[in-house]
């Protein structure tokens, strides 16, 4: 099925597998990518090293494009632009709108620039300084997300801009696809799908509250960062939305500690990329904290398999998740179900 995606990333398939913080590591992508798609390794949970060892390791396991994710607004953004065109790498994912700056290095290097935005105006934005295509989140999105549902978030972007536009936030299998690309859209991306499948490092315990979840148990907080947050409701996430400032402020800092041991960051930089995810809104001192590190939380989960001590990401449509197929049947399954749906619409008169 060739789109405006498949010609722009030379992938066989078109849909993308997001960059999700301690869970898409290279076993994840390279599979993702091996299956067709266009896996994306998030690297804001890695140090600059790390990142690099990262990358080398996905191009020893496929030979297929793959991307990076990084956010456009930290500190050592910057080196890490670096190490992507270093290391060849075929798309630049961001998380937060990139510079125009930012993008123009990147394409004068040859990187194809695919920002994730959540709003028309950031859409028009970014086009105009040149990035080669757009992810729209919709509200049903796991993770930070906004308040406007994919359809009808999605139809106002592809309207608005003249580059491939990917749809994202409450997709899992070939039926969505489809309906995206009546939208308009080149592709979908889809996080909670690919984190729900054997080729995921994710912890079996982790998956498995995944797996029995309903659609009501996702939730929206804002008590992690200050920022709507869609994700799995958990004991964490009633315990923060219960905490007080004093407590949660303490909370804040024994995780902020542990990232700093982690990541290797400092306090300043910490800081900093934390009130960086402000962006005008009213923070307490504890969100600031949280925002920073909010990885540590997600590793909580995702790595060390503590489902009542970590925060769980989550898109709506985990709610009707309930298999772990691989990447490569999860692909050809999403494949083979578009284009049956499409062979059962009724004709064109």
């Amino acid at each position: 099925m060739e789109t405006a995606l498949t010609k722009l990333v030379g992938v066989r398939h078109p849909l993308v597998q997001t960059g999700m913080g301690w869970v898409a590591g290279p076993r994840l992508v390279s599979a993702a990518a091996n299956a067709g798609a266009l896996g994306i390794l998030a690297s804001a949970t890695m140090t600059p090293d790390r990142l690099r060892a990262a990358v080398r390791e996905v191009t020893s396991r496929t030979d297929a494009p793959f991307g990076v994710n990084l956010r456009a607004d930290a500190g050592d953004a910057a080196e890490r632009v670096r190490i992507i065109i270093d290391e060849g790498v075929r798309v630049a994912s961001f998380a937060l709108a990139p510079s125009r700056e930012l993008i123009a290095r990147l394409k004068d290097a040859g990187v194809v620039v695919i920002p994730s935005i959540g709003a028309r105006r950031h859409a028009e934005k970014v086009a105009a300084w040149g990035a080669d295509a757009v992810i729209v989140q919709g509200g049903e999105g796991g993770g930070h997300t906004g308040e406007v549902a994919t359809s009808v978030l999605l139809p106002q972007v592809v309207d608005a801009v003249d580059i491939p536009v990917i749809a994202a936030g409450g997709f899992r299998d070939g039926r969505g696809l489809v309906a995206a690309l009546a939208y308009g859209a080149a592709g979908i991306a889809m996080g909670t799908r690919f984190l729900l499948t054997s080729d995921s490092t994710v912890p079996d315990a982790v998956k498995a509250r995944y797996l029995t979840a309903t659609v009501k148990d996702v939730t929206v907080t804002t008590a992690v960062d200050g920022l709507p947050h869609r994700m799995l409701r958990s004991e964490l996430v009633d315990a923060l939305e219960r905490s007080g400032r004093t407590a949660a402020l303490l909370r804040a800092v024994r995780h902020a500690a542990a990232f700093k041991r982690e990541s290797g960051t400092s306090w300043r930089r910490m800081i900093g990329d934390g009130l960086a995810m402000k962006h005008g809104k009213e923070l307490t001192w504890s969100q600031v904290l949280l925002a920073a590190n909010t990885p540590m939380l997600l590793k909580g989960s995702m790595v060390d398999g503590r489902t009542d001590l970590g925060v769980m990401a989550a898109g709506q449509v985990a709610g009707l998740i309930d298999d772990l197929p691989s990447c490569a049947e999860l692909v050809a399954r999403v494949m083979a179900e578009a284009h049956a749906t499409l062979r059962g619409l009724p004709p064109a008169d």
